[in-house]
């Protein structure tokens, strides 16, 4: 890999946050390090969007591989992206001149194709039919050439995608894995699956998440019974000391959901047996741009304003007169949280780098903002580097795992 961001740059994105926001990310950084060095465990919970675009997942794969990060909860639509290879060059024509059927075509009827190298196009061609006369004639009409989160509706990849996903689907339910360990097994070692396979560090789907990347999230949805997921989810949550969210939505059915027991709904599960834990004692932060996070936060830590409102039984959105996202109940009573209402795209550089340099750890890789020169340098950097999900080397991986695994009895 290369690191595009120095300390200078660190300094500069971090003396570019409001003071109150560097209070923040300093108690974040500060409680991540203290959780390492106790040998603790640090669990990342990822949204897509923002999260692929700013190369944010590519340095939590890095983070993975430097032992800082022990655990991810993501949505199917990152997984699906991550086995296109995180983000992609693609050229955006009119869909209309095409031999393609109008009604298929996206608002504003654009068709999307993929710009791939001679090499990667024969590689493809020898696992399915590609419709290289349509590429041709979509790559001569008058266009724009964007770079966007891989795969999705270009074609050939985003079509790649979705075919293959049908399959790994069926090597999980054989091998008794998940699918994000089995795709894992042949993504790039950049790819947060990627580096997670082979570092033996879990990465699940939650369950709120899994709509999402077309036919990559009901394949994974259907690779493991719900209530297994669940479990293996709460699993991970409870042994984290510090859980990072970044940029989601639905997170209350994740962190304080029906598995939970100190802010959530996880007594009666605990009643009769399931599998549950405790947010006590953890460090949650969040980044999210959504300043209402802060201020349902503030009110709590005033004067217990959103416990006593449960207490009640009132609704909470009368109450504060504000747009109350379910999540911001647990958040706001946890007494670890930590509100981080910020671009997700410059605070993960600074806690990367500064977790890093506190724990003597060298980052290969350290993201930076896309609207910056660093940031589109290492968007550039991404789109050639970081290759698509390997069958071949997903079948050698299988292989290893399989004579690595205990002896199924």
């Amino acid at each position: 890999m290369v690191n595009l961001v120095d300390k200078e740059q660190i300094s500069d994105l971090s003396h570019g946050l409001e003071a109150g926001v560097r209070q923040s990310v300093a108690r974040l950084v500060e409680q991540v390090v203290s959780a390492k060095q106790r040998g603790g465990k640090v669990v990342v919970i990822t949204g897509s969007g923002p999260n692929i675009h700013e190369g944010v997942t590519t340095l939590i794969a890095e983070l993975i591989s430097k032992r800082i990060v022990d655990g991810v909860i993501t949505s199917s639509a990152v997984v699906a992206h991550e086995m296109a290879g995180g983000l992609d060059r693609v050229r955006r024509v009119p869909g209309r001149t095409l031999p393609v059927p109008a009604e298929l075509l996206p608002r504003g009827e654009v068709f999307e194709v993929t710009l791939l190298s001679a090499e990667s196009l024969r590689s493809l061609q020898k696992e399915m039919i590609v419709d290289t006369e349509l590429i041709e004639n979509a790559l001569a009409l008058e266009g724009e050439t964007v770079i966007k989160a891989a795969g999705n509706m270009a074609y050939p990849i985003g079509l790649r995608t979705e075919r293959i996903a049908i399959e790994i689907q069926a090597l999980a339910e054989k091998e008794g894995a998940a699918f994000e360990k089995i795709a894992g097994l042949g993504a790039d070692h950049r790819t947060m699956i990627g580096a997670a396979a082979r570092s033996e560090v879990p990465v699940l789907v939650s369950i709120p998440q899994l709509i999402g990347g077309g036919m990559v999230g009901l394949a994974i949805g259907d690779s493991m019974p719900l209530k297994r997921r669940s479990d293996a989810i709460s699993r991970m949550l409870s042994g984290a000391d510090v859980i990072i969210e970044s940029g989601i939505a639905l997170s209350q059915e994740i962190h304080d959901g029906p598995f939970e027991t100190y802010t959530g709904h996880g007594i009666w599960s605990a009643w009769d047996g399931a599998s549950t834990y405790s947010l006590k004692g953890k460090t949650l932060a969040r980044i999210d741009l959504d300043p209402t996070l802060e201020r349902v936060w503030n009110l709590e830590r005033k004067g217990s304003d959103v416990q006593s409102t449960i207490d009640k039984g009132l609704p909470k959105t009368k109450t504060f007169k504000v747009p109350f996202r379910m999540e911001m109940s647990g958040f706001a009573r946890l007494e670890g949280s930590i509100p981080i209402v910020a671009d997700l795209g410059v605070v993960w550089p600074i806690v990367a780098a500064e977790v890093a340099e506190r724990l003597s750890v060298e980052l290969d890789f350290v993201s930076a903002p896309q609207e910056t020169e660093h940031g589109r340098r290492m968007r550039d950097w991404i789109v050639e580097n970081v290759s698509i999900l390997d069958r071949e080397r997903m079948a050698s991986g299988i292989k290893r795992h399989r004579e690595s695994a205990p002896e199924r009895r």
